[in-house]
Formats: C-alpha cells, structure tokens, sequence
C-alpha cells in the first residue's frame, strides 16, 4: 500500500493524540481529568447558535464564495478597525475552514522550498508541520524562560539570512501563556524594517488576556509592520466556537488572492450557516466574551499558583491564553510507579496512566522540559487534577 512520504513526515497531533487517550479512558469508566485539549468549557452562546439555525430555515445551505460570504468579510473588516486599529478592506481578508487551516494557507501562499522560517520556542505544535509542507526549513529558536520564552529583538536580528522568508509570531501564546508587551514588539518590528520578511501573526486568544496585560495586534505597529504581516484570528477560542471551524487571515492583496486560489481547489469555501452565525458573533450583546475571559483568569491564577507551590515544579504566570506552562524537569530521572521518567513523555503518559490526569508533553512544543496544563475546565476538576498531580510527585 502506498503512502506519500508527505505525509508520513508529519506525526498527529500531540494535543489531540493525548485528548484521545482521555477520551478512551473516560469511556471505559475511568474518572480521568483533562487538561489536554484547548477547547473552552462553555458551550457557544446562544445568539450564535440561534443564527446558524435562523440561516439554515432560510436557506443558506449553497455554496458561498471562495473566501467567504461579503456580509462577515465586512464584519471581520469593521471588527479589525474597531478592536485592532488595523485597516482592511473585504478584500483583504479571506475566511477559512479554522484557523489551523488559516495556518496552513498562509504557508503553502507564502513560502517555497528552502525558504526558512523563523520559529520561536514553545510553538504551537502544527507549525513546524506545516512549514514541513510547504517544504521550507524551520529555524527553531531557543529562548530564555527568565524572559518568558519570549525571541527577543537581538535574536531575531542574528537569525535572519538572504534565505528567511517569514517570521512566526503568537502573542498571547499557546503554549507557553506569555504575551509579548507593545513595547516587545516594536522591537521586533524595527529589526524586520529593510527585509524581505513576511510576518504570521496568530492573534487566536487575543481576546483571552489578563492583568494588567495590554494586546496589541503586530501589523497595527507601523506601515512596515502593516504591509508585512499576515493577521490570522478565528471564533474557536473567544466564542467557544471550535466545532465550527471558522478561521480568517488579514493582509496583502496579493496572498490574499494566492489563498483563495488554493482554497477553490481545497473545500471550495467555509460552511454557508457557520458563516451567517460567525457574522453575529461580534456584537455579543450579554457580554459572554468577557464573562468567559474573567472566570478563565481566575482559574489561570489558581492553577499557577498551585503549580508553583509543588516542590520542584516551577511555572510562570500566565498573562494570556488559557495555559500554564510548568517547567518540571526537575523530576526526570526518577522512579515513579517503578517507571522511569525520562523525558515530558514519559511525564505525561505516566500521570495519565498512573493518576488519571491528562495533559500536553512539552517536547510536542519544542520545550522537552515543560508539560502544558490548560485550564479551560471548571474549577472543580482544576482542583481535583492538580491534587493528583500533586499526590503523584510525592509518591
């Protein structure tokens, strides 16, 4: 049977390969707590909901066109000036199935073979696979976790060759929590000012940070950063959204244009109904945006708090998104269970199998060793999770 060596480059999912796990634990009647997958716990409001069923009664069950239907490009349009500063005409945006698949158009419009792409450590672990692709090469960047493993300007400044092409940027971060300041980013974007680099900006959890945390989208920073950046966002995490699989990207007419080449060819365009909803979803009249990013805040100081207070577990706060980060190498090369933990992997798959709680290995992230924690799940199981967690380093 034949396979493509494409696809045999690419390993699944780390995030979903241990969500399944749970998944098949749980339904074999095992009490497991999950802190895998980074889906919100709250189920999409109901004015969304409400929407998608209104458009289906009406008929918009027909192909749409290519980057989306006109009335959510020029909402996504007038949401991007409103909230980001950022000015994008209808034209300018193209919607996709998610913004996983967001990700994956911008580097097979963007990037050609040998290219190299600046990626920073932790990444979000679809990245690399669809730089791979796309068939650049990936300049993993190791960075500082007493600068919350944020690439500063200085090592984006010596990364950069004749053959670099895009810089990946993800503030507030998966996995890693961090967001990067205003002021961080100026930096970066003067070091990019006079090249040829493209910048792909996930702002996915821009609406989910926390403190006195201020988000500021990359391409709003100057007319350099504006005419170079590739803005992507979605519904999936502000809206509790992720079944929908509605993704969007911001920038240049001209890749604009190469995405909605590809997509005619890919699923020709985002479900019609998903798109009526998604069209809503920005006036958000009982404020559940904020009501979700709240209780996530509050679980956020929880779960750090406790991390840190476990001997030989060290975890930095989180300033966005919805995970903690923890650094808990310091427990490799010991026997726990009669099993040696050697690296995140045996961590994780040992916590899962032997206390019952799931979460992410680091090493899927580029970070081998830290482990991610998300805490979109109710306090409760927060609580009990981390109890186990607790119990079983002890042990």
């Amino acid at each position: 049977m034949k396979v493509s060596r494409r696809s045999q480059l690419v390993p699944p999912s780390a995030t979903m390969a241990v969500d399944s796990r749970a998944k098949a634990m749980k339904a074999e009647g095992i009490d497991v707590v999950g802190f895998g997958a980074g889906e919100p716990d709250y189920d999409t409001p109901q004015y969304i909901k409400q929407a998608a069923i209104d458009a289906i009664n009406n008929g918009k069950t027909k192909y749409t066109a290519t980057p989306g239907v006109p009335e959510l490009r020029k909402a996504i349009s007038e949401k991007l000036k409103r909230e980001n500063n950022l000015d994008y005409t209808p034209e300018q945006i193209i919607v996709n199935i998610g913004a996983k698949h967001s990700v994956y158009e911008v580097m097979q419009a963007v990037l050609d073979p040998d290219d190299e792409v600046i990626l920073p450590v932790p990444y979000w672990v679809t990245y690399p696979e669809t730089i791979k692709l796309a068939g650049a090469i990936a300049k993993i960047i190791i960075t500082d976790p007493a600068k919350e493993y944020k690439i500063t300007a200085e090592q984006l400044k010596k990364t950069i060759t004749h053959k670099t092409a895009m810089f990946v940027l993800n503030s507030p971060n998966n996995p890693g929590g961090f967001t990067y300041t205003p002021d961080e980013l100026r930096q970066l974007a003067a070091v990019l000012e006079g090249t040829n680099v493209m910048v792909m900006s996930d702002e996915i959890y821009e609406r989910l940070v926390y403190g006195d945390t201020k988000f500021v989208s990359f391409a709003s920073l100057s007319k350099d950063a504006y005419s170079r950046t590739l803005t992507i966002n979605g519904f999936s995490k502000s809206y509790a959204m992720t079944g929908w699989r509605l993704g969007y990207t911001a920038g240049p007419k001209e890749v604009i244009r190469a995405m909605d080449r590809l997509q005619s060819h890919m699923t020709q365009n985002p479900v019609s109904f998903c798109q009526a909803a998604a069209a809503t979803a920005f006036s958000d009249p009982q404020g559940e945006v904020e009501k979700m990013r709240a209780e996530f805040e509050k679980r956020g100081k929880y779960m750090a708090q406790r991390l840190n207070a476990i001997a030989g577990v060290k975890c930095p706060q989180p300033t966005g998104a919805f995970y903690c980060f923890p650094d808990v190498s310091s427990h490799y090369g010991r026997t726990i269970g009669n099993v040696k933990i050697k690296d995140s992997m045996d961590f994780a798959a040992q916590l899962l199998e032997q206390a019952q709680v799931a979460l992410v290995p680091g090493g899927a992230f580029g970070c081998d060793k830290n482990v991610r924690l998300s805490f979109a799940t109710s306090m409760q199981q927060i609580k009990k999770g981390l109890d186990r967690l607790e119990n079983w380093l002890k042990s």
